[in-house]
C-alpha cells in the first residue's frame, strides 16, 4: 500500500510513477485525493458538532441545578445526536472506500526501473552458460516424460482436469531431489527453513497484495473462508504481520518448499502442453525481511542465490530486468531469471525476484524500532523463487536429454536421485 501522506503531499510524483505502469492508474490517485478531502471535511464537521454537543450538555446540567427549563436545549442536543450519527456512518463508508481504493493501487516503480509497456521492453542484464548444440532434434519435455513413463498427463486430467499432472517413478524422485537440493543450498546460505500452512485467511493475501485485485486467480474454501496459497511468499512474508521487530533481528532470511495453487484465470490457451503452467506446482521460495537502507543490496544478493541453483545444475539462463509495464502488483523492482528450453529455442521464466520496499509491510503493519530515532519504521520485504521446481524439472529433461530418449541426471543431483541416468 502506498503511503497516503505521499499521495497528499506529492500527488504529481505518485501519478508520474504510476503512469509508467498504466496511465489509467492516475484516476485512482485522483479518487484517493477526493475521498481524503471528503474524509477530512466530515471529521472537521464531526469535531465541531461533538464540541457543540458537549457544551450544550454541560449547560443542561447547570440549568437543571438552577431549576430552569432545559427542553429546548435537550431538543437541540437530540438533533445534534442524529446529525452526528449520520456523519459517523458517512465517515465509515468514506474511510472504507478510501481503504479499498488504496488497496487497488500497485506499488510505485523504483526510478531505476526501465520504462516500458510489456515484456518486450524488458532489459537483458546478463547470461550464463551456452545452450547445448544437439546432433539430433531435441524433444519437448512432455514427450520425453511420457516416453520415460514419469509424466502422466492423462491420469492427471482424469483425477483433476486440465493443467494437472501426475509425476511418477524416477520423475517423482527427481522432483523430490530438486526440492531437497534447493532447500539444502539455501539453508547453507543462512535462510531459515519454514513449513507454513497452505491455507490462509483473506487478510493474509491482502497483506502481500493478492487480494483484492487477484481474487479470480485464487482457490477459495468457501465454508471456512480460507484460501489455498498461490506461493509460499504469502505465509512467509506475513509471519511478522502486526509485529514490531527489533532492528538487530534484521535481516530475516526465510525459505520454504510448498505446493502452490493458481487458477491461471488469465492464461487461457497459454502453455497448454507440459508442466510449465499448472494449477498445482511445487516451488521453493525465498523471502527477505530487511532494513530499508539496504534492501536493494539485498535484492542483488537474492537474485544471485536463485542463479546459483541453475549454475550448479548446469542449466543455461539469462537475467532480465522487468520494465514498468511488466512489473508485478506489489513490486518496486523485479529481475526475472529465464532458463533455456531447447524445444522452444528460447528462455522461459523460472524465477522472479522482487523488492517490494515497504508496500507489503504497510498492508501487514510490519515494523521495526529504529535505534537512531527510536521511532517505528516499516521494514522492506523481498521475495523470489529459488526455484519453481516443475519448471526446473522440465528444463533438466530438455537440456539433459539423449538421443535414445533417456535423460542424464545433473551431477549435483545424482546422490539425491540415486541414479546417473533416467531410462
Amino acid at each position: 500500500m502506498i503511503d497516503i501522506n505521499l499521495i497528499r503531499n506529492n500527488p504529481d510524483f505518485v501519478k508520474e510513477r504510476l503512469a509508467t505502469r498504466d496511465r489509467e492508474l492516475v484516476k485512482l490517485v485522483d479518487k484517493v485525493l477526493e475521498l481524503d478531502i471528503k474524509r477530512r471535511e466530515i471529521i472537521k464537521e464531526l469535531e465541531n458538532l461533538r464540541s457543540e454537543r458537549n457544551k450544550l450538555s454541560k449547560e443542561i446540567g447547570k440549568l437543571k441545578r438552577e431549576g430552569k427549563d432545559v427542553s429546548d436545549i435537550q431538543a437541540k442536543v437530540k438533533e445534534l445526536k442524529v446529525r452526528i450519527e449520520k456523519l459517523e456512518e458517512e465517515l465509515r463508508k468514506v474511510e472504507e472506500e478510501l481503504k479499498n481504493t488504496l488497496l487497488w493501487i500497485p506499488n510505485l516503480p523504483h526510478e531505476s526501473v526501465p520504462v516500458g509497456e510489456d515484456e518486450n521492453d524488458n532489459v537483458e542484464v546478463r547470461r550464463w552458460g551456452e545452450p547445448r548444440k544437439f546432433n539430433f532434434e531435441p524433444k519437448p519435455h512432455w514427450e520425453i516424460g511420457e516416453r520415460l513413463g514419469i509424466l502422466d498427463f492423462k491420469r492427471g486430467a482424469k483425477l483433476s482436469g486440465s493443467r494437472f499432472t501426475v509425476i511418477k517413478g524416477w520423475g517423482a524422485r527427481l522432483e523430490r531431489a530438486l526440492i531437497n537440493f534447493m532447500l539444502d543450498l539455501h539453508t547453507s546460505k543462512g535462510y531459515k527453513e519454514v513449513c507454513p500452512p497452505h491455507l490462509v485467511k483473506p487478510e493474509i493475501l491482502v497483506g502481500t497484495g493478492q487480494l483484492p485485485k487477484f481474487e479470480e486467480d485464487l482457490y477459495k474454501c468457501e465454508r471456512d473462508n480460507l484460501y489455498l496459497i498461490p506461493t509460499a511468499e504469502v505465509p512467509l512474508t506475513n509471519l511478522y504481520r502486526e509485529e514490531i521487530l527489533r532492528e538487530e533481528d534484521l535481516p530475516i532470511y526465510l525459505t520454504a518448499y510448498t505446493p502452490c495453487y493458481r487458477r491461471e484465470a488469465g492464461a487461457y490457451g497459454k502453455d497448454i502442453r507440459g508442466i510449465i503452467r499448472q494449477h498445482q506446482f511445487d516451488k521453493v521460495e525465498l523471502v527477505k525481511i530487511v532494513h530499508p537502507d539496504n534492501s536493494y543490496e539485498e535484492l542483488e544478493k537474492l537474485v544471485r542465490d536463485a542463479e546459483e541453483v541453475l549454475q550448479l545444475l548446469g542449466l543455461p539462463y539469462r537475467v532480465v530486468e522487468l520494465c514498468t509495464g511488466d512489473l508485478g502488483f506489489s513490486a518496486a523492482k523485479t529481475y526475472d531469471i529465464e532458463v533455456w528450453l531447447p524445444s522452444q529455442n528460447r528462455y522461459r521464466e523460472i524465477s522472479s525476484c522482487s523488492n517490494c520496499e515497504d508496500f507489503q509491510a504497510r498492508r501487514m503493519n510490519t515494523r521495526f524500532k529504529d535505534s537512531k530515532t527510536g521511532k517505528n519504521r516499516f521494514v522492506h520485504t523481498l521475495n523470489g523463487s529459488g526455484l519453481a521446481v516443475g519448471r526446473t524439472l522440465a528444463a533438466i529433461l530438455e537440456n539433459y536429454q539423449r538421443e535414445d530418449g533417456s535423460v542424464e541426471v545433473p551431477e549435483v543431483l545424482r546422490d539425491y536421485v540415486g541414479t546417473d541416468v533416467i531410462k
